[in-house]
């Protein structure tokens, strides 16, 4: 019974994706068929009546090329799963001078309107996604566009053909409507592998994209080192270093002091031996702000687990066969849980939360959720935003699922390069 129920089922939803596929191949066609009426029109009375089908043929293609790509996009992405990157180059923010004038990242202008609009041709012309969509939208009603009219086609024909009284046409009918039946479910499949083949980023485009993302990384992670160290150099400056000083003021004040009131000479000693047992704890706990000793001597594993015993929260920590990593990713995937539940008490007022650590594939998966109230979102200078960042300098992604009114769950996947 299975497969009748699915062939019930595939033939219509068959049929009307050929006819997507069908509607979308249609409109550059369109437009050439409009320009050869046209030339046709005009061609025994106007010596120059090439001119206007041939400018309606480049700007009606160049207009529906993007479009059409993009529904292609959408249509293989919806019903194969198949993610087709656009590839197309993204215009860089535009900056006021102090002269006054505009840069947009190609020449100065003295609007941002014009600056805005300057930009936007030349990213355009220049981005080389543009001819790869030019060369789809010409090929599309040539490959996959016929394969998928043959169901809607073969089904106008058996109306036609049943609407006649003759044996002969009844019977073209009948082998017409099989044939619409029989195709349905599968004349819309040849779309994807057009697309994958045609529309996919080229090599050039992908290499181009990567080394804008490096250079993004880059900048993060340079601004991340200098925030980095200009708060040691804070907590040296106002924490151990203010303590060193008045130590070495105390000890002064008793070696003029230990002739004259050996009492107070000792006093003070004891008191600069306090405050050197405290600026040692402050080194302390600054080198394992940058550091942690567990982490160094234990591995990520522990060092959650650690993490977890200090936290406010009752954590649980599940870990599956997690081997020794490199020492910066384990870095950066036990800061990362540090401010994950750092934020789960503090702004989604979690009561506990559960750290899964484990390997899929040939990555390594960290889990992070919490019981909080959920809501939390993304802001471009906030934390979830920065780790991110942090975790992209290593391939790594990072997926936030936090409805209104809880639970909260982040997933961190990085490439699992065991050290």
């Amino acid at each position: 019974m299975r497969q009748p129920v699915s062939w019930a089922t595939g033939v219509p939803r068959g049929f009307l994706r050929a006819c997507a596929v069908v509607a979308v191949s249609l409109p550059v066609p369109a437009v050439w068929a409009a320009a050869v009426a046209l030339g046709v029109w005009w061609g025994a009375a106007n010596p120059w009546s090439w001119l206007a089908p041939l400018v309606l043929v480049c700007t009606g293609t160049l207009a529906l090329s993007r479009p059409v790509c993009r529904t292609v996009r959408r249509l293989v992405s919806g019903w194969t799963g198949t993610a087709l990157a656009p590839g197309h180059r993204e215009a860089g923010p535009v900056t006021r001078m102090s002269t006054g004038y505009w840069w947009n990242g190609f020449g100065y202008e003295r609007s941002r309107r014009d600056a805005l609009m300057d930009q936007k041709w030349r990213v355009r012309w220049r981005d080389p996604a543009v001819p790869r969509d030019l060369r789809f939208t010409v090929i599309l009603p040539l490959t996959a566009g016929p394969v998928a009219a043959l169901p809607p086609a073969s089904l106008a024909g058996a109306v036609l053909a049943l609407a006649r009284s003759s044996p002969l046409w009844r019977l073209s009918g009948v082998l017409a409507l099989l044939v619409a039946i029989a195709t349905a479910p599968y004349a819309w499949r040849c779309l994807k592998p057009v697309a994958v083949r045609f529309l996919r980023p080229s090599p050039a485009m992908l290499l181009a994209d990567r080394v804008g993302e490096l250079t993004a990384q880059r900048a993060d992670s340079t601004a991340a080192q200098a925030a980095e160290i200009r708060r040691i150099e804070r907590d040296l400056h106002d924490g151990a270093q203010a303590r060193l000083v008045g130590l070495g003021l105390s000890l002064a004040i008793a070696e003029k002091l230990m002739e004259s009131d050996p009492e107070q000479a000792r006093a003070l000693m004891r008191q600069a031996r306090a405050g050197a047992a405290g600026s040692l704890t402050e080194l302390r706990e600054l080198v394992a702000g940058i550091s942690p000793s567990v982490l160094n001597e234990r591995g990520l594993v522990d060092a959650v687990r650690a993490l977890a015993l200090d936290s406010p929260l009752d954590v649980a920590v599940r870990a599956e066969g997690v081997p020794a990593l490199d020492p910066p990713v384990e870095s950066a995937l036990y800061f990362a849980v540090a401010e994950l539940l750092t934020n789960a008490a503090k702004h989604a007022r979690a009561t506990g939360a559960l750290v899964r650590l484990a390997v899929e594939d040939t990555d390594i998966v960290v889990e992070v959720g919490d019981d909080g109230r959920g809501g939390a979102a993304e802001r471009p200078d906030g934390g979830l935003a920065g780790l991110r960042r942090r975790l992209a300098v290593f391939d790594g992604t990072v997926e936030i699922t936090s409805p209104e009114g809880g639970p909260t769950l982040v997933r961190m996947v990085l490439p699992c390069v065991s050290s």
